[in-house]
C-alpha cells in the first residue's frame, strides 16, 4: 500500500492550518491540522489580491524532471518508493490545481480541484472523484470561543509533510509520507484551543483515502498541537476498523512531530510514526478472523536554513522498519529496513516562481530498487530539478 501557501494537509484556511503564520524562511512543517492563527486587533486589511466577493483562489503548476541512476526500464514510475515524483528519466507533471476558499464568518467552505499524476495517485481507490482532493463546509460559532467542525473531504492531519511540494523543505516525500500516512477522510473533524498555547481536536471519518466506507466501522483521529515562540508539538491518533468486508481487525497510527525555530532563518524538526493494521481472514461466507499483525516504524530529522531572501537550503534524513507481510495492507509487501538522504537546495525566481534541485539516496537492507534490466539492487540514487510556479492571497 502506498499512502502522501495552498497545500491540502496544510490547509490554507486559518482553522486546522498552520498554528503559527509563518514566512517561507520560517517555514514549520504541517502536522497538517493545527489550531487557528489568532484573531487580528487591528483594521481588516485589504483584501486578498486573488479574490471575488468573499471567495479566495489559489492555484499551482508543479513539474519536474527526474534523473535516475539506476536506468529502470520503464520510465513510468521508475523511482520507486516515491510520492509524487514517481517518473524516472523523464519530464512529469506532478499536478496543476486551483482551490476556492472562504474562511468561517460563522459558515465557510473549501474546494480544491486538480490533475497530474499526484491526483492519479491520491484517489486511486476513487475514480469518480479522481480531480477532488478537498471539499468541505467549515462552521465556527461567533461566540464557541474558537471551536470550528469542518464536514466533508479533507487531508489528513497526520506526518510533518503536505501533498504540495512547495509547501515542503523538500520536493520528494519522506518515506514516512510514503508509506505510514493516509492521504485523506472523509468525515467530520473538529478542532477548539483548550489553553493559549493547546489546541485539541477530535474526528470521526470514514477511514483512509475512501470516500465510501469499506466496512461499517468508523475510524477516530486524536489531534493535539502545542506552540511555543520556539517549539511547536503535534501529535495525532488514529484507531479503527480498516479491513475490507469487516470490522475485525483495527489499524492505528500514532505520529508525532517536533518542530524548533531557534532562529528566524533556521528551523528544524523530528517526526516519527508507528503504524500497525491487525489483519482479517475470510474463512467462510460473511466469516472473518484476525490473523497476523503487521506494523512498521520510522523516524525522520530535517533542517532548513534560509541563506539569502532568494536562497534555501534543506536537508533530511530518516530510518523505517517495515515488519508488513506479504499478504498485509501496510508497507512494501515485505520485510526490510529502508532508509534515505536527501538534500534540496531552493531558489525564488521571481515572485510565485520556485525552482529546486535536489539529490536523494534510497537505500534497503535487501535488493529491491529496479536497475535496467537486471536483478535488484539495494540502492537508488536520483537527481531532479523541479519548477513550481504558484499564486494565491498568501503568496
Amino acid at each position: 500500500m502506498t499512502f502522501t501557501p495552498y497545500s491540502p494537509r496544510l490547509i490554507s484556511k486559518a482553522a486546522l492550518g498552520l498554528m503559527i503564520g509563518c514566512s517561507a524562511s520560517t517555514f514549520i512543517p504541517s502536522a497538517r491540522a493545527q489550531a487557528p492563527a489568532p484573531a487580528a486587533t487591528h483594521a481588516p486589511a485589504a483584501p486578498p489580491t486573488w479574490s471575488v466577493g468573499p471567495i479566495d483562489f489559489s492555484g499551482l503548476v508543479d513539474g519536474y524532471y527526474s534523473f535516475n541512476a539506476n536506468h529502470p526500464a520503464t520510465s513510468s514510475n521508475g523511482n520507486q518508493l516515491r510520492n509524487f515524483d514517481f517518473d524516472a528519466n523523464a519530464f512529469s507533471l506532478s499536478m496543476a490545481k486551483i482551490s476556492m476558499s472562504h474562511d468561517p464568518d460563522p459558515v465557510g467552505f473549501r474546494v480544491d480541484l486538480g490533475l497530474g499524476k499526484a491526483f492519479d495517485e491520491i484517489l486511486a481507490t476513487e475514480p469518480s472523484f479522481k480531480h477532488l482532493e478537498q471539499a468541505y463546509v467549515s462552521w465556527k460559532p461567533v461566540k464557541a470561543k474558537g471551536f470550528e467542525g469542518d464536514f466533508g473531504e479533507f487531508v489528513t492531519s497526520a506526518g510533518a509533510e503536505v501533498i504540495e511540494a512547495k509547501d515542503n523543505w523538500n520536493y520528494s516525500r519522506s518515506l514516512l509520507f510514503t508509506l505510514a500516512t493516509p492521504y485523506y477522510h472523509v468525515g467530520l473533524r473538529t478542532s477548539m484551543p483548550l489553553t493559549k498555547a493547546f489546541t485539541g481536536g477530535v474526528q470521526i471519518v470514514n477511514g483512509w483515502n475512501n470516500f465510501s466506507d469499506t466496512n461499517s466501522g468508523k475510524t477516530v483521529g486524536i489531534t493535539g498541537v502545542y506552540t511555543k515562540p520556539k517549539f511547536v508539538w503535534a501529535g495525532d491518533y488514529y484507531t479503527g476498523p480498516e479491513n475490507t468486508g469487516t470490522n475485525k481487525g483495527f489499524r492505528n497510527l500514532i505520529d508525532t512531530t517536533l518542530t524548533l525555530t531557534p532562529s528566524a532563518k533556521f528551523s528544524a524538526y523530528i517526526n516519527y510514526d508507528y503504524l500497525q493494521n491487525r489483519n482479517a481472514t475470510l474463512v467462510s461466507p460473511a466469516v472473518y478472523t484476525t490473523s497476523g499483525l503487521d506494523h512498521l516504524q520510522g523516524i525522520a530529522g530535517a533542517a532548513r536554513e534560509q541563506i539569502t531572501d532568494k536562497f534555501a537550503l534543506a536537508g533530511r534524513y530518516e530510518y523505517l522498519a517495515d515488519k508488513s507481510g506479504s499478504g498485509g495492507s501496510i508497507g512494501t509487501g515485505g520485510r526490510r529496513n529502508l532508509n534515505e538522504f536527501t538534500v534540496t537546495g531552493e531558489y525564488k525566481v521571481p515572485k510565485g516562481l520556485v525552482a529546486r534541485i535536489e539529490y536523494r539516496r534510497d537505500g534497503s537492507s535487501d535488493p529491491y530498487f529496479n536497475k535496467g534490466t537486471s536483478s535488484p539492487v539495494k540502492g537508488q540514487s536520483t537527481v531532479e530539478f523541479a519548477l513550481i510556479a504558484f499564486f494565491g492571497p498568501k503568496r
